[in-house]
C-alpha cells in the first residue's frame, strides 16, 4: 500500500502543464477581441486605396466626383480659355503660388495640376469642410471672379484652380491630392 504523504510528481507536473495551458487560452482567447479590434476593417483598408478614374467621358467644363479617403474629390477638364485666365488673378489671390504645403510640390504652378486642362480636388473648403459649389462661369461676384468654386456656408471664393481669394474666411487653398496620370485618358488618385 502506498503512503498517503507520498507524492506523486509526474502527476503534479502534468496537472501544472494542463492548468498553465487551459490559463494561456483563456487569457488569449480573452485578449483577442481587443487586439483584433486595433486592426482596420476591410472596409476600411478599401477606402485608403488609391483608386483609379476614366477621364475619357469627360467634356470641357465638366465635373466628375469620385471618393477617395471618404471625402469627395473633383476632377475638372478646364478650357483653354479657363487655363490662360488663371495668370491674371494672381494679385486677388491669398496664397497664388500654392506655397503652403498643403498639397503635393506638382501643384505649386498657376492650374495647381500636373496637366493644365484636368484639375483634381478635394472638394470640401478649407474653413469648415463644406462642399463648395462648382461655378464655372462668371457672375458678378466681386471684382476679378471669373468663375470658380463658392462655399455657400460662409461665401469663401476659390479660382478654377481652387486657389482662395484674399478676405475670405478660407485660410488655404483647396486640397490637391496626390495623384498621377497612367495615361491619357486614365488618372490615380491616392
Amino acid at each position: 500500500m502506498s503512503d498517503p504523504n507520498d507524492v506523486d510528481l509526474e502527476r503534479r507536473k502534468l496537472l501544472k502543464v494542463v492548468a498553465c495551458t487551459l490559463g494561456a487560452c483563456g487569457v488569449a482567447a480573452a485578449v483577442t477581441p481587443f487586439v483584433s479590434a486595433l486592426w482596420p476593417s476591410k472596409m476600411t483598408q478599401a477606402a485608403n486605396e488609391p483608386i483609379t478614374v476614366d477621364i475619357r467621358a469627360l467634356h470641357v467644363g465638366e465635373m466628375l466626383t469620385v471618393h477617395w479617403h471618404a471625402k469627395p474629390v473633383w476632377v475638372i477638364r478646364r478650357s483653354k480659355e479657363a487655363c490662360d485666365e488663371l495668370r491674371q488673378l494672381n494679385v486677388n489671390l491669398l496664397d497664388p503660388d500654392s506655397l503652403v504645403d498643403q498639397q503635393p510640390a506638382f501643384a505649386q504652378n498657376p492650374y495647381r495640376a500636373l496637366r493644365p486642362d484636368i484639375l483634381i480636388l478635394v472638394g470640401l473648403c478649407t474653413h469648415l469642410g463644406c462642399i463648395p459649389n462648382f461655378m464655372p462661369q462668371a457672375l458678378s461676384l466681386g471684382p476679378a471672379w471669373e468663375g470658380g468654386f463658392l462655399c455657400p456656408c460662409h461665401g469663401s471664393r476659390f479660382d478654377l484652380a481652387g486657389r482662395v481669394f484674399k478676405h475670405m474666411p478660407a485660410p488655404k487653398n483647396l486640397f490637391v491630392p496626390p495623384y498621377h496620370f497612367l495615361d491619357e485618358h486614365t488618372v490615380v488618385i491616392g
